[in-house]
C-alpha cells in the first residue's frame, strides 16, 4: 500500500500567538502535529516561518523535531505580516512542482490569507490538511481543505483552565504516567481508523509506530516479532485480529468495549457522584486526579482515548454523564447523568 507523503508548512507566529491568546497561555507544542501526521503518511518536509528572534524557547523544541527554521525578517505593519505569508506560499508551491511525490500539503495556519494557496494545491492535485487554534481560525479556511485540525483537539494538547487550583506539587494534575505499550499501540490503531476510514493491517500500524519512533522495537518489549506482541495483547482484550488480504498481515482493530473499559467508565462515574454531594458538581480539571487517587495509574490513552476530555465524552455519549462549559470557571463542568 502506498503511504502518503507529507509536506508541513508552519505559520509559527500564527499558532503561536494564537494558542497562547485563546488557549488560556498554552505554548505551541509541535509533538501534537507530528503524532497526527504520523499516523496520516511519511512526512518528508517540514518547515516553519518567523521572525526566530521572537520565539528563542521555540526554536529549540522545533529543531529537536527536525523542523528546517525559515527565518523572516521582521518589520513594522502590514509589510512585516506579507513577507512572512508570501514567502511560505511561494515555497509550498515551489515544491509542488518540484517534488511530484509529496501528495500531501499541511499548512499550520488559521489565517484566510492562505486560502488561495489551498485552492492552487488542490487545482495541481495535492490533498491539503489545515491545522490552526479554533478560535484563530477564519472561517474561510476549513472548509477550502481537505482536512482541517484544530491544534487544541489534537491527542497530547490539554489546555488548562483559566483558575487552575492551587496544587501540592508541580504539576500534580497534569503528569502523565510514562507512556507504556498499551497506550503506545492504542493510541496509534485509534488515529489510524480516525484518519484512514479503512482497514488497518498490522504492517500499516508497525509502519506509523517507527514513523512516531523511529527506535521503536517490539524485541524491547520482550517479544521475538510484532505479530507476537499484538497475538498478547490480543489475549489480554486490548485489540482484535482478523485475517487480512495476505497471509501473515492480520486486520488489527480496538477491542469493542472490553470490560476494563467499563470498569473505568464506572470509576468516573463513581467519583462524579462523590464529588457533588461532597462540593457540587466537579471541574474537568482535577477530576483526573480524583481517580487516580482511586485506582493508581489510570490512563484514558489504554484505551485509544486522545485526552482526558474525549474519554469524557465518549462517556457522556453513553449516557453516563453530562459536560457543560462553564466560562466562569474556564472549564468544564461534570454531573452524573440523571437515573
Amino acid at each position: 500500500m502506498d503511504e502518503e507523503r507529507i509536506a508541513v508548512f508552519v505559520d509559527y507566529e500564527n499558532l503561536a500567538i494564537g494558542a497562547r491568546e485563546h488557549l488560556d497561555g498554552l505554548r505551541f507544542d509541535f509533538a501534537p502535529v507530528a503524532d497526527a501526521l504520523a499516523e496520516r503518511g511519511r512526512v518528508v518536509s517540514r518547515r516553519a516561518y518567523a521572525d526566530w528572534s521572537m520565539f528563542d524557547e521555540d526554536r529549540r523544541m522545533l529543531t529537536r523535531h527536525h523542523v528546517e527554521l525559515i527565518e523572516v525578517t521582521q518589520r513594522m505593519g502590514a509589510v512585516r505580516k506579507n513577507a512572512a505569508d508570501i514567502k511560505m506560499a511561494v515555497d509550498a508551491i515551489e515544491l509542488a512542482f518540484e517534488r511530484d511525490y509529496v501528495t500531501t500539503f499541511v499548512i499550520c495556519t488559521g489565517d484566510s490569507d492562505f486560502t488561495p494557496l489551498v485552492h492552487k494545491l488542490r487545482e495541481l492535485n495535492r490533498r491539503v490538511i489545515g491545522v490552526g487554534v479554533r478560535a484563530s481560525t477564519s472561517q474561510l479556511l476549513p472548509p477550502a481543505c481537505d482536512e482541517f485540525l484544530f491544534y487544541e483537539n489534537l491527542r497530547g494538547v490539554e489546555p488548562k483552565p483559566v483558575e487552575a487550583e492551587p496544587s501540592a506539587g508541580p504539576a500534580a494534575d497534569e503528569e502523565e504516567p510514562a507512556e507504556d505499550l498499551d497506550s503506545l499501540v492504542t493510541q496509534t490503531l485509534a488515529g489510524l481508523q480516525r484518519s484512514g476510514g479503512e482497514a488497518v493491517l498490522a504492517s500499516a500500524l508497525k509502519r506509523a509506530l517507527l514513523r512516531k519512533d523511529s527506535t521503536f522495537s517490539e524485541t524491547e518489549y520482550g517479544f521475538r516479532g510484532f505479530a507476537e506482541l499484538l497475538r498478547h495483547l490480543e489475549q489480554r482484550g486490548v485489540l482484535e485480529l482478523s485475517e487480512g488480504p495476505a497471509r501473515g498481515d492480520p486486520v488489527v482493530q480496538l477491542a469493542a468495549g472490553g470490560a476494563e473499559e467499563a470498569s473505568a467508565f464506572d470509576l468516573l462515574t463513581a467519583v462524579v457522584v462523590q464529588l457533588e454531594r461532597r462540593n457540587g458538581s466537579p471541574s474537568l480539571s482535577g477530576l483526573k486526579n480524583e481517580m487516580r487517587k482511586r485506582q493508581p495509574g489510570f490512563s484514558e490513552k489504554k484505551f485509544g482515548y486522545g485526552g482526558f476530555l474525549q474519554f469524557c465524552k465518549a462517556a457522556q455519549a453513553r449516557g453516563l454523564i453530562e459536560l457543560e462549559y462553564n466560562p466562569s470557571r474556564g472549564d468544564y463542568v461534570v454531573r452524573a447523568a440523571p437515573a
